[in-house]
């Protein structure tokens, strides 16, 4: 029998790239890790407080859809950051983490031969969604010239009758990239013009330096057509606590609560209750550690820099993105190097797409001192292979 016994599905989606690494990583003595997009810091004191207090009160599920007080409190929040207005009871769920919101916003919407287009680079959980809801990702590519935000006629150009809808996720992993306004309203008209729905990924939305988040939800007109997606795992330091959150209209909604009340109970308690916690407590602890990210980040990319690797500069998300290309090796083999001759271990870039080819994603989201060590031992490695 072999891959018989294997769905189509499953053998249509490669094995992360991310993961890959990572095991190999994790098997070898002194590794420096630059790969997993994983905060250093622990998640704050209040917050882990609050999810310690909850175990000694309960131990039992919650609403399938999440606290209700979480969900009034997120509702707030998002109303407050972004003007964007969302019904608590009916248009808000709390998910197993942002990836879990991706997958059954694909499930919940998408049918068989349905096209989605995915720019790209992007990250590996975005088409492997589309393939797991037997639909079909249709790349579009970005490039560094552009800064690596898609544009509405690199869209429109890739519309087809199949296309169902875009997902797009800004701030960008793995380039760090941030969609302008002006982009995301070139992205909102393609979607109007077309009757599409936008998966808008925006888990890194608190993590941006020098410039404004746009919430694609809170675009004229683009509520209804959109499924939003975050969670707390980056900007609280929450990313073993498993909490995600998807809104959308009241409809999208039902549809995703229904493939999750077959998947899941509820998205854990403790956990939804250090959320609850989070959102009251934790802003504070959000600018310190976007403050403490962003010195990170300028000392990397300058770093980077100077090693001669060409750096595009992020301006949201904790990833840098240097060209490799130029040093006569594949993103895939320069990783291999990198990790097995100086133990510091990075993701190929086209693990994120085409588009990714002769880049490496770099995760600045480690101490400072694990990033100038890796530095000193980039810089090694340049120096041999040039």
């Amino acid at each position: 029998m072999g891959s018989q016994r294997i769905a189509r599905r499953i053998r249509a989606v490669p094995p992360s790239g991310i993961r890959r690494f990572f095991d190999i990583a994790a098997s070898m003595p002194d590794v420096i890790s630059l790969g997993v997009g994983e905060p250093d810091a622990m998640t704050p004191a209040e917050i882990r407080a609050a999810g310690q207090r909850s175990i000694d009160q309960t131990t039992a599920y919650t609403s399938n859809s999440g606290l209700l007080e979480l969900r009034v409190t997120l509702a707030a929040h998002l109303n407050r950051l972004y003007g964007a207005d969302y019904d608590p009871e009916d248009e808000l769920l709390m998910t197993v983490g942002a990836s879990e919101a991706m997958l059954i916003a694909a499930l919940a919407v998408l049918d068989p031969d349905d096209e989605v287009l995915v720019p790209e680079p992007c990250f590996v959980a975005y088409p492997a969604a589309v393939l797991f809801a037997d639909a079909k990702p249709v790349y579009v590519p970005t490039c560094v010239e552009d800064s690596f935000q898609v544009s509405g006629a690199a869209l429109e150009a890739a519309i087809t009758p199949r296309t169902k809808a875009i997902v797009i996720g800004y701030p960008n992993n793995p380039t760090g990239a941030v969609l302008s306004r002006e982009r995301m309203l070139e992205v909102a008209a393609v979607a109007e013009r077309h009757d599409l729905l936008v998966i808008s990924d925006e888990i890194y939305d608190r993590l941006v330096y020098g410039v404004e988040h746009t919430c694609f939800a809170a675009l004229p007109g683009m509520r209804e057509r959109t499924i939003l997606i975050g969670g707390f795992s980056k900007a609280y330091a929450m990313t073993g606590w498993r909490l995600g959150w998807l809104a959308a209209s009241a409809e999208i909604t039902a549809a995703a609560r229904k493939v999750h009340q077959y998947a899941i109970m509820s998205a854990p308690t403790m956990s939804q209750y250090a959320g609850l916690a989070a959102l009251r407590f934790g802003e504070a602890s959000v600018r310190a550690m976007r403050d403490e990210y962003d010195r990170r980040r300028r000392i990397i990319v300058g770093g980077l820099r100077q090693i001669g690797l060409p750096t595009f500069e992020p301006r949201g998300a904790f990833y840098a993105f240097p060209s490799i290309g130029h040093l006569g090796m594949s993103s895939e083999e320069f990783c291999e190097r990198l990790l097995t001759e100086e133990r510091v271990a990075v993701i190929p870039g086209d693990a994120f797409g085409p588009s990714g080819a002769g880049y490496v994603r770099v995760c600045y989201a480690a101490s400072l001192d694990k990033i100038e060590a890796a530095l000193e031992r980039i810089e090694r490695l340049v120096r041999r292979v040039t």
